[in-house]
């Protein structure tokens, strides 16, 4: 188990106010999923019943993010009901979020796809680092962004966090009251899994052996200046690993779902960035989002449906958990006809009525 949880930390980890906006047109630009300009690479196809706007906005540290606004064409002139969407850890807008955007848009949903801070196109220094007080606010930060937008209700704003941002997306609600409903699918609670390894599986010992080595790692970033990396992700896997780890290895190495600026399909995080998730219990104050709806999604046989399953158990009502039936973890990346679309725009719409 000690070897197991190991490599699988290892692959995850390696896998303000109004804020002033600016807009490009975004969809004129080619979708083909294996584009070579990776700036236009997306991997999946812009819905002919949706645009797509290139939009920047700032958080509350100063940092700016961008995003992919979809709207639905035909809208008309009242206000849209909208989502903001993140994840999975490490990846970026032009792979799951924006495909979950651009099925909720064709639903009647604008749909704003974000990049996290210090990720894709989105703004922050250093690179290869993750937060979970960063990435928590970077939700209220696109919540600032679109309650501000003419053609949005911003008493209908709700959240979906895919994978690692799942747990940040349920964090976000909890402080955030602006937000009246959340859905995550194949959630992960990164503090969690940092801290305890899988099912709780790493000892105190273990803990207290990778803090020191932690520790002595920081010396050594301060003395080199900058900081080391870690090995690239999902790369040299062999045949023993993990079958979770072949399947993430599956979207993120593959045309299926690789993006040059994702740092699972192209990258690594710095081997310091796991300290802050380490004492940051992420989902302290769950009970905090009652009464506003929560939906939580996961694979029938997704290595990570005990985040779910914990997660609906703490949570107090209005709460729904949604199994899926043969699915694994990454079978919610991509796979629009295992994503059930039509129980998230169901539970948005009566969420938010």
């Amino acid at each position: 188990m000690k070897k197991i949880t190991v490599v699988a930390v290892a692959c995850l980890m390696l896998l303000g106010q109004a804020c002033t906006q600016k807009k490009q047109s975004h969809n004129q630009h080619s979708d083909n999923t294996n584009n070579a300009d990776s700036t236009e690479q997306y991997t999946f196809q812009l819905s002919e019943k949706v645009t797509r706007e290139k939009v920047t906005f700032k958080n509350r540290f100063g940092i700016t993010l961008t995003g992919d606004l979809y709207l639905p064409k035909d809208h008309g002139n009242a206000p849209l009901p909208a989502l903001a969407l993140s994840g999975p850890f490490g990846a970026v807008k032009e792979q799951s979020s924006g495909l979950y955007a651009n099925q909720m848009a064709e639903r009647g949903f604008a749909a704003l796809a974000f990049d996290p801070s210090y990720t894709g196109e989105s703004g922050g220094e250093p690179r290869h680092v993750a937060s979970p007080d960063i990435n928590t606010e970077d939700f209220s930060a696109a919540i600032d962004f679109l309650g501000i937008q003419k053609n949005i209700d911003r008493n209908k704003i709700g959240i979906i966090g895919i994978c690692g941002f799942g747990g940040f997306a349920l964090n976000a609600t909890a402080i955030d009251k602006r937000v009246k409903a959340v859905a995550t699918t194949s959630m992960y609670d990164m503090c969690r899994v940092n801290t305890d390894g899988y099912f709780n599986a790493t000892t105190p010992e273990q803990r207290a052996q990778q803090l020191n080595q932690l520790g002595e790692q920081r010396w050594k970033d301060a003395g080199n200046g900058t900081p080391e990396m870690g090995p690239r992700s999902l790369e040299g896997i062999g045949e023993d690993a993990p079958q979770f780890v072949k399947e993430y290895a599956d979207y993120y190495k593959t045309s299926r779902g690789y993006h040059e600026r994702s740092l699972n399909s192209n990258g690594s995080w710095t081997i310091t960035n796991v300290l802050p998730f380490m004492n940051a219990p992420l989902l302290t104050h769950l009970k905090e989002i009652s009464p506003r709806p929560m939906l939580l999604i996961a694979g029938e046989k997704a290595h990570s449906r005990y985040f779910s399953e914990d997660a609906y158990k703490t949570a107090s009502e209005p709460k729904a958990l949604f199994i899926i039936p043969g699915a694994v973890h990454v079978d919610l990346y991509d796979k629009v006809d295992v994503i059930p679309f039509g129980k998230l725009e169901a539970f948005f719409k009566e969420s938010m009525k």
